[in-house]
């Protein structure tokens, strides 16, 4: 079997030959709210938690994750303000 082994820095390390090969990825609007207090999610590949400052965010087929507040500012604009979910 093939890995990817993550580094003591953080890093990851790819142990076998491979090309790749450059993808845009699409856009792709989605809702997100940035959270005061740690939090958890029920998703798929589990519980996910998420820390103060990091952003819930609910994809294009209804699901929720969260994502750490670096990796979304990177990758997210904002493009409409909010819109307020009741529960």
């Amino acid at each position: 079997m093939k890995r990817v082994v993550r580094n003591a820095d953080g890093t990851s390390e790819i142990t076998f030959d491979v090309t790749f090969t450059q993808y845009r990825k699409r856009p792709v609007l989605v809702f997100a709210a940035q959270m005061d207090e740690e939090f958890e999610v029920e998703t798929l590949e589990g519980t996910m938690r998420g820390q103060p400052g990091d952003y819930l965010i609910s994809g294009v087929k209804g699901e929720h994750y969260p994502c750490r507040k670096d990796i979304f500012e990177a990758t997210y604009d904002l493009r409409v303000p909010h819109m307020q979910v009741e529960r």
